[in-house]
């Protein structure tokens, strides 16, 4: 009753609403600059802490500075100016000390022992305060009240920083700052109801009231500038973690190059499509995208030119998009739509959509290009319950529209997982086939066109599978070469047919095919080196042959790979030549010792006039660059009269004869001056 007496007879009440409103605004201030401190460490952490040293001990002081000064006890008074710095000075280090031990971690009940010690900085300070108090009269202090105080401050403070640092319930933050409003108002009142003054009459000297009302609406002016700093401070920091935040989350769930949702973003939003159309009784449509000529960009045009031609196609999907579709990059080339539908018309829609946008041209700076696509679908729940099961057969019918030159779109079937499971059976089976047996290689005579002379043969690997039987090679290579077993299986190839030239009474020449998987091991001359050594086969006997598809994939090093072959004396062929990449720019790069010409133009050069133009320009170009010409997939006596004609070096085909073992050609005496080659990639 004392504490309430005194507040309501013995100050300005107008005054004491002032304190309490400088004194909540402060509070307020300190706990959550304490928060931010809180969740930072080192010299951030340190800066926040002395923030919220200078707005806690500046609000405490303005607070207690402006009760004083509400204080009527019915005699002059005056202040020490000295003693009242030094109790804001107090205030603030006292304060600034117990924070500092409430963040310390490493001890269990820090933040109780560091708001004990900000309430015996509040205690300090009021004392040092009052001392700087000089009242006209006689002022006796009631211990009791004294001792009441410091309980009050120490106590009310160590709850309130527990609350505001464990934050055990929901609304601890605020429980925290209305408990530090406690024990900084409880002090004031309390010593304050500790102090009684009996006034002399005989000194009347003092500050006028007016004057100290004055002083007080500065003090609060100055401390209220002082907390709306802090606060400034902190909504500055607070914009900025908000910004980072926003950026972060945009970099974690966007693409960088292209903006467009990443993988994360869009495994997120199939599941909430995919829950939706659970509840709504609706369906959601997956959609895989993979381009099927961006690597040639990459190859001829640099990445540069890729990264453009993706932003490019970004673009365009992202503004044919509507409502209930959502597209993706999941990364490299490939692309992922999702579309919530009812009626199977609005899912059409979409992918015709979606393929007119893929097949649009596409201009990368003077270079005018078609990229195209292969588009794979699949339906919830039709076709898979979950996401994985969707993408994963979304997956299967975009490579099935791969592989169907006819069409770019495929919807999933079940057959196709039937095909997935036999293709994986074979690249398990495959693995072992060297081990178990099964892999022999077949050789196909090459004659020379003007004498008729044999002159070669061209080795093809088979693989007789136990259960299978025979398995083509443009079956099995690819997979080979998807698993990477193709460089166990190429250096086999090598192995076997160069041991088994080095066999024959008569020096032939081995040439030998290499996967473009083959090509891009780090060791390949040193590989070609060993099994020379290891065979005895001199290496002017051994040719390699590569497609220009290989070389461009990455020519620089490819082509540093080749000359360190070329340095062993192994002579490197061309295969393919006049499809795909076939360039001037290829032969001029690298000596090539032959030319392969592929065998469609044999196809068509009994009927195709354009056909027999483009070998009789091969043939005129090795003719220039002196590298002799073979022709392959010759099969009529009129193909082979043609290429007499025009002057050809070599050919081969089943018109010549056709693949056999080993054995047999050894049998037939067919192998004097023979060349034999390895083919990985064609039957």
């Amino acid at each position: 009753m004392r504490v309430i007496s005194c507040i309501v007879t013995e100050h300005n009440l107008w005054l004491v609403l002032l304190a309490a409103l400088m004194c909540v605004t402060g509070c307020w201030v300190t706990i959550g600059l304490l928060d931010r401190a809180r969740k930072t460490v080192g010299m951030q952490m340190r800066g926040w802490l002395f923030l919220t040293a200078v707005a806690a001990g500046s609000s405490i002081w303005c607070t207690h500075f402006i009760a004083m000064l509400a204080y009527q006890p019915g005699a002059p008074i005056t202040f020490d100016s000295a003693l009242t710095m030094i109790s804001l000075v107090i205030a603030m280090v006292g304060t600034g000390a117990g924070f500092g031990l409430a963040l310390d971690k490493s001890r269990g009940l820090a933040p109780e022992w560091g708001g004990c010690l900000v309430g015996l900085a509040i205690c300090a300070m009021h004392y040092t305060g009052m001392i700087a108090y000089h009242v006209a009269g006689i002022v006796e202090w009631d211990a009791r009240y004294v001792v009441a105080s410091l309980l009050i401050a120490m106590a009310f403070s160590a709850v309130a920083i527990g609350q505001a640092e464990r934050r055990p319930y929901r609304w601890s933050h605020y429980l925290g700052i209305g408990l530090l409003v406690l024990a900084i108002v409880g002090l004031h009142f309390t010593a304050m109801a500790a102090v009684a003054v009996t006034p002399l009459s005989f000194i009347t000297t003092g500050t006028n009231p007016d004057i100290l009302e004055a002083m007080a609406v500065a003090v609060a002016v100055v401390g209220l500038i002082v907390a709306a700093t802090g606060f400034a401070s902190y909504l500055i920091d607070e914009r900025g973690r908000l910004e980072s935040f926003e950026r972060l989350q945009h970099l974690a769930l966007n693409d960088a190059l292209t903006g467009l949702a990443n993988r994360v973003s869009f495994n997120d939003r199939l599941d909430h499509e995919i829950e939706r159309a659970r509840e709504g009784g609706t369906m959601t449509a997956v959609i895989v995208i993979d381009l099927d000529r961006f690597k040639e960009i990459n190859d001829l045009r640099g990445h540069a030119a890729g990264d453009q031609a993706l932003k490019i196609i970004s673009r365009r999907l992202a503004k044919l998009t509507g409502d209930g579709e959502f597209v993706a990059r999941l990364g490299g080339d490939e692309f992922a739509a999702i579309k919530q539908f009812k009626d199977q018309n609005e899912l059409l829609g979409l992918v015709s959509r979606l393929e007119k946008s893929l097949f649009e041209p596409l201009l990368l700076d003077d270079f005018e290009t078609v990229t195209g696509a292969s588009i794979g679908v699949a339906v919830y729940p039709r076709d898979g319950a979950d996401r994985e099961r969707l993408v994963s057969n979304a997956d299967l019918a975009m490579y099935r529209a791969k592989n169907d030159v006819a069409r770019a779109v495929c919807f999933y079937e079940s057959a196709m997982d039937e095909t997935a499971r036999a293709r994986r059976a074979l690249a398990t089976d495959l693995r072992q086939a060297i081990e178990r047996g099964e892999l022999t290689l077949h050789y196909q005579v090459q004659t020379s066109v003007s004498t008729g002379a044999t002159c070669g043969y061209e080795a093809l690997l088979r693989w007789t599978h136990p259960v299978h039987g025979m398995i083509p090679p443009a079956e099995f290579i690819p997979i080979a070469e998807e698993n990477g077993s193709i460089l166990a299986i190429g250096e086999w190839v090598l192995r076997t047919a160069c041991r088994q030239a080095a066999s024959w009474d008569k020096g032939h020449k081995i040439a030998v095919n290499l996967s473009p998987v083959q090509l891009a091991h780090a060791d390949l001359a040193k590989l070609v080196h060993q099994i020379l050594v290891e065979t005895g086969l001199s290496p002017r006997r051994l040719e390699l042959e590569l497609t220009e598809s290989t070389i461009v994939a990455d020519k620089v090093r490819t082509l540093h790979v080749l000359r360190q072959i070329k340095a062993l004396g192994v002579t490197i062929a061309i295969d393919d030549f006049g499809t795909g990449y076939s360039s001037l720019d290829t032969l001029r790069s690298f000596p090539f010792d032959k030319i392969k010409l592929d065998r469609s133009f044999m196809a068509d050069v009994e009927r195709s006039p354009q056909a027999k133009a483009i070998i009789r320009a091969v043939l005129t170009l090795g003719r220039s660059l002196d590298i002799p010409v073979l022709a392959e997939g010759v099969e009529t006596h009129v193909q082979l009269t043609i290429l007499q004609v025009e002057g050809c070096n070599e050919a081969q085909g089943y018109f010549l004869g056709r693949p056999k073992p080993i054995d047999q050609i050894l049998l037939t005496g067919a192998a004097a001056h023979s060349l034999a080659e390895i083919d990985l990639s064609a039957a």
